[in-house]
């Protein structure tokens, strides 16, 4: 009996060992380290400016980079003493989930989510204006889309533009917002910068990991 269940340790100790080692080396499942992180990747449904989940996102799981992570508990400690939290859209994207982008933005004719996400940017230029490209920083594993949310109802602060939306709206100095959407932006911005990412301008809900650990290399794992 002793033997038995000596061999049944070592059975389920390999099998999460196997589930934990499907993470290439130096990246982590965020939960692992923010467990009340709200995650929400808007690309593993089909609220999403394609409008269908997005091929390499299997499940709701949030994955970065060790360093990327804990440096967005960083984050999320500090917004916590506002009584407010983190609500993540993307953080680690795969390639094949890029070249998704890729052949949609070809198919002109696909414009089922237009009027929610790039009502006013006309789908050919949706590359040439720096919207999608064939290559992504999310691949890097260090790139996260977020915003801030009240810690007691989880609604997110107003932006002045949603996530994802194509167009100037989005822009992080963006001038034609109310004084309080300023306000949220310049929290989202300052806290992120502070604790080592640096945002992009166009987007003012992207931020990348100062001095990543894999700025040169773009992984295609699956989000599983």
């Amino acid at each position: 009996m002793i033997i038995k269940k000596y061999i049944l340790s070592v059975f389920f100790s390999l099998i999460c060992l196997n589930s934990f080692s499907q993470l290439p080396n130096g990246f982590v499942y965020v939960s692992d380290i923010i467990a009340d992180l709200d995650v929400e990747l808007r690309y593993n449904t089909s609220n999403n400016f394609i409008g269908n989940q997005i091929i390499g996102y299997q499940t709701n799981k949030l994955i970065l980079t060790i360093e990327t992570a804990n440096a967005l508990k960083q984050v999320q400690e500090t917004l916590q003493e506002q009584n407010l939290c983190l609500k993540v859209y993307d953080g680690y994207r795969p390639q094949q989930a890029v070249s998704h982008f890729v052949e949609w933005a070809k198919n002109l004719n696909d414009t089922i989510n237009k009027s929610k996400f790039y009502p006013n940017v006309n789908k050919r230029n949706l590359f040439k204006e720096g919207y999608i490209s064939s290559k992504s920083g999310h691949s890097r594993g260090s790139t996260i889309d977020l915003t801030i949310i009240d810690g007691n109802t989880g609604i997110p602060l107003d932006m002045g533009s949603p996530y994802d939306f194509f167009g100037k709206e989005s822009w992080v100095n963006f001038e034609n917002i109310t004084k309080k959407q300023k306000t949220n932006r310049e929290l989202l911005q300052k806290v992120m910068i502070n604790n080592g990412f640096r945002n992009y301008p166009k987007e003012w809900w992207h931020f990348t990991l100062r001095w990543e650990p894999f700025p040169n290399t773009y992984f295609d794992f699956p989000v599983k």
